[in-house]
């Protein structure tokens, strides 16, 4: 990954849905029921990202000893419950299979957030990085196209 120089900001003004999801591993020996679990999502990213119009944005995961959370972007709220409740994806046999293993303990944990943000209501700054979050989505652009500081390219967005 290659460092972009300089102060950047996202070159992103649309609506973003920020969704969080992750598992917690609640007993370390119930193995059986917590790694189909966590191997689930690989299918899902791999459908996800094979399928353009699927709204999925972009995603990264961030794993610690007991949980994992992964960071997703999607286009809209309507893509995303889509891909969610469609019988013939990924998804629904997943949780389907999830509540099966559910019903054996409180072995492993799911869990999820959702977040509409209309555009405007969001602000990103990249310095020496590579690209990363709403600008690994859709590229960056010098921070001074849109403002000096934080509430200035908050103001320059809603516009």
């Amino acid at each position: 990954m290659s460092v972009i120089e300089g102060l950047q900001t996202a070159a992103y003004d649309k609506e973003v849905v920020v969704f969080l999801i992750g598992m917690r591993v609640n007993k370390l020996r119930a193995w059986r029921q917590w790694v189909p679990v966590a191997k689930a999502m690989v299918p899902m990213l791999r459908e996800l990202t094979a399928d353009p119009d699927s709204g999925l944005l972009g995603f990264r995961s961030f794993a610690g000893r007991r949980t994992t959370t992964m960071l997703q972007y999607w286009e809209s709220s309507e893509k995303l419950q889509a891909f969610a409740n469609d019988p013939d994806r990924t998804h629904r046999p997943a949780w389907s299979a999830f509540y099966k293993l559910a019903a054996q303990g409180n072995n492993v944990g799911i869990w999820h957030e959702t977040y509409v943000v209309p555009p405007g209501n969001f602000e990103t700054v990249y310095r020496s990085m590579p690209l990363l979050g709403l600008g690994e989505v859709a590229g960056v652009v010098p921070v001074n196209r849109r403002g000096r500081n934080a509430a200035e390219r908050l103001a320059h967005q809603s516009k």
